[in-house]
C-alpha cells in the first residue's frame, strides 16, 4: 500500500486546502523547509514526502545518505534540486545526522540546492536551537530554511493515532541561533479547524494564485481524485 499523498490529508483532516496551498507553492518554488515534532509515529516524513510530490516534475530529488562522499560529490555539480535528509537526529539510523554531518549538509546546500529535513522539537525556537547550538550551524546557514510545518499527533496507540499539522511558520532569517517568523496558518483543537493567519511574504506566488490552487485541491478531494497520479495531472495542467 503506498503512503498517503498530501491531498489524502487533506481528506483525512491532517491540514486543510489552505495549508496545502502553501506547502504547494514551497516546493514549486523549490523552498527550504522542515517538518517538526515531539512523538515517534507523528508522520514527519510522510508529510515531507507529500509535500515534495508538488514539486515539479524536473526538480532533482537527492535522498542523502549522510555520507560525506556523497556530498562532496554533489557540492561538485549542484542542480538546484532538493536534498532530502532523513532527520537531524542522534538516533542510531543511517540516514539521521548529527553534527559534523549536519554543517556538511548546509555547505553543500549553499553550493546550490535546497534542504529538506525532519526534527524532533516542541517549538520553533527549539528547533533553530538544536540546528544552529546543538550541531555548530551558523545564523546565515540555518537561514536558509525558510518554512517550518509542525505537526501533532493524537490518539493512545498506533491503530488509533490521529494527525493535525498545527502550525505553518515562515522564517525570516535567524539571528543569534533565534528565528525571525511568520505565522501563516494554526489549528484550534478546541474546534478542530484551521485557520489561516498571516500571507507568505517570501513566495513568489501572489494571493491569487495561492486561491487557484486552494480551489484545485478541494476540488480534487471533494471527488476523491487524491492519488500521486491525480497530483502529477494536476501540477501538469
Amino acid at each position: 500500500m503506498s503512503d498517503p499523498t498530501l491531498l489524502d490529508l487533506v481528506a483525512n483532516g491532517t491540514l486543510d486546502a489552505e495549508i496545502a496551498a502553501t506547502l504547494w507553492s514551497i516546493a514549486d518554488e523549490r523552498r527550504s523547509f522542515m517538518t517538526v515534532a515531539v512523538p515517534r509515529f507523528a508522520g514527519k516524513s510522510t508529510v515531507s514526502a507529500g509535500i515534495l510530490k508538488f514539486a515539479s516534475p524536473d526538480t532533482p530529488i537527492h535522498i542523502l545518505s549522510g555520507e560525506k562522499d556523497q556530498m562532496d560529490e554533489l557540492a561538485g555539480r549542484p542542480d538546484g534540486g532538493y536534498l532530502v535528509v532523513g532527520e537531524f537526529s542522534r538516533a542510531p539510523v543511517n540516514t539521521y545526522i548529527w553534527g559534523a554531518r549536519v554543517r556538511k549538509v548546509f555547505e553543500t546546500v549553499a553550493a546550490g540546492f535546497s534542504l529538506v529535513t525532519a526534527l524532533h522539537a516542541p517549538t520553533v525556537e527549539e528547533a533553530y536551537n538544536k540546528i544552529c547550538s546543538g550541531n555548530g550551524v551558523s545564523d546565515e546557514d540555518a537561514s536558509v530554511i525558510r518554512y517550518m510545518v509542525y505537526i501533532e499527533r493524537h490518539g493512545k496507540s498506533e491503530e488509533d493515532f490521529w494527525r493535525r499539522i498545527s502550525a505553518v511558520w515562515e522564517v525570516e532569517n535567524v539571528v543569534g541561533g533565534v528565528p525571525v517568523t511568520r505565522l501563516l496558518h494554526r489549528w484550534d483543537e478546541d474546534t478542530d479547524t484551521f485557520e489561516v493567519v498571516n500571507p507568505a511574504q517570501l513566495l513568489d506566488a501572489d494571493a491569487e494564485l495561492i486561491q487557484i490552487r486552494v480551489g484545485r485541491i478541494k476540488s480534487l478531494v471533494g471527488s476523491g481524485q487524491t492519488s500521486a497520479a491525480d497530483i502529477e495531472a494536476l501540477i501538469a495542467g
